[in-house]
């Protein structure tokens, strides 16, 4: 089929590169021409395992062409994607600026029959204005040419997006026209060849089911996160009662993994918006802005324990930081823990040490050349002369470090771990301090005073 997708962003990008491969013929219209010349070129502009493959290949196979025509991208599609961002606004809805932009492109330059297809997250009832903008453009030019507005949201997880797209759980496609159903059926074929995975509904219930997707799925999250706050209160081990509640299968052990809370491009934003779209139509969502909070405050909660851990003595202290991308498999440093974290170690006049596989360049973009920010090479590298080690990231290669050679790198063999990668009674054994969210901290030695000034800490040997 003849597609044309404009974004070319992480959705828009995965889109066409993902339809090329099974041979669709894609367009994909991007504005920015820096970047089209460099996708011309091979060169993916973000990191997402498999991606630029897939992108190398439609290109190479002719499958894929990348564009700033929009009047020719338009006029040879028989579908076209508007999967262009949707940022949160100042009082947290979507900002659908950039959809209703490409609906007037569209209009602009429609001559034929086409279905036009809402892939970005956005509010519901956007659908209805994407029609409006597009039949307002075509009377402008004094057409009537039909066409077809319909909803198909994405369910992509970074670093595993590829995968996502090529064997989906389920296809949602929101639309009341049999035309549009079957084009879209045709379309998703070669990934619905195992069992049916498309869902074909409402318009209205597709935009919101992608919206209760990643609410839910955020909501897990806090859930989990707020008894892991209690076990610490109670002595209790999260990890403990992770498995005891998973092993029920109505809860099932996906998402409820304890932390550091969430982060990146698509819950938190989409959570707001969720919360603001209610409030617009007369509804309070009270666990919708409670989970927002409890997750706001997880983010906070390994700089308390650091603080805690040292009476609040940070000033002049230097602390190791392992992982700066929100999740692992990306290079996205969006709304991550880990910001909360660097920025509150900064204010109190703390000095980070940090590495990460692929978000380093993210952060120098993000926070340029400092003083108390030193990005280093290895994660060897990050520990040498820390007072303590901070894991905000679950990447692979943290989960069985040399923790003798570590311990003879540090100051202090302090670790607090923000993803529960290890287990404490062998970190004690090992001489660590370990501080982990939810579980019992141990304590292996008294720390003496460091040269910042900071006091020294008791001996917590017995379960805090």
């Amino acid at each position: 089929m003849r597609v044309t997708v404009f974004g070319g962003g992480y959705v828009g990008l995965v889109t066409s590169a993902c339809l090329a491969h099974v041979g669709h013929r894609v367009v994909c219209v991007e504005q920015d021409e820096k970047r089209v010349e460099a996708l011309q070129q091979g060169i993916c502009p973000i990191f997402e395992p498999g991606l630029e493959d897939y992108l190398l290949e439609g290109q190479r196979e002719q499958l894929l062409e990348f564009t700033t025509d929009a009047a020719r991208a338009v006029a040879r599609a028989e579908i076209l994607f508007i999967a262009v961002g949707t940022p949160a606004d100042e009082d947290g809805t979507a900002d659908t600026r950039h959809v209703l932009n490409v609906a007037r492109t569209i209009g602009d330059y429609l001559n034929d029959f086409a279905v036009v297809v809402t892939k970005s997250t956005v509010p519901v009832g956007t659908a209805d204005a994407v029609s409006a903008e597009v039949a307002q453009r075509l009377a402008q030019r004094g057409l009537s040419v039909p066409f077809e507005v319909a909803s198909n949201p994405e369910f992509l997880k970074e670093g595993a997006a590829i995968s996502d797209f090529m064997k989906p759980d389920r296809i949602v496609v929101g639309t009341g026209s049999e035309r549009v159903a079957e084009m879209m059926r045709e379309l998703y074929a070669p990934f619905n060849r195992n069992h049916e995975r498309l869902m074909v509904m409402d318009v209205r219930s597709a935009e919101l089911t992608k919206y209760a997707a990643n609410a839910m799925l955020a909501t897990k999250i806090s859930f989990i996160n707020e008894i892991a706050n209690l076990a610490e209160y109670l002595g209790a081990d999260i990890e403990k009662v992770r498995q005891g509640i998973g092993a029920d299968p109505r809860i099932g052990y996906h998402f409820i993994y304890p932390g550091c809370g969430y982060g990146g491009s698509c819950f938190p934003k989409d959570v707001r918006a969720l919360q603001a779209t209610a409030e617009r139509a007369g509804y309070q969502p009270h666990l919708l802005t409670a989970v927002q909070q409890v997750n706001a405050n997880q983010k906070q909660r390994l700089f308390d324990k650091l603080q805690a851990y040292f009476d609040g003595q940070l000033a002049g202290r230097t602390i190791a930081v392992w992982g700066l991308a929100f999740k692992p498999r990306t290079d996205d440093m969006r709304e991550a823990p880990s910001r909360v974290l660097l920025e509150a170690l900064w204010r109190c006049g703390a000095t980070v040490q940090a590495y990460d596989p692929r978000a380093m360049e993210e952060c120098q973009r993000l926070y340029g050349d400092r003083e108390d920010l030193i990005l280093m090479g290895t994660k060897e590298a990050a520990v040498k002369g820390a007072d303590a080690l901070v894991i905000c990231t679950e990447w692979k290669h943290f989960w069985a470090p040399d923790f003798a050679a570590l311990a003879e790198k540090m100051n202090h063999p302090v670790i607090v771990d923000g993803r529960n990668l290890y287990d404490p009674k062998r970190m004690a054994a090992a001489g660590f301090d370990y501080l982990a969210v939810g579980r019992n901290s141990y304590t292996a030695a008294p720390v003496a005073t460091a040269e910042a000034g900071g006091p020294t800490v008791t001996d917590k040997s017995a379960a805090a």
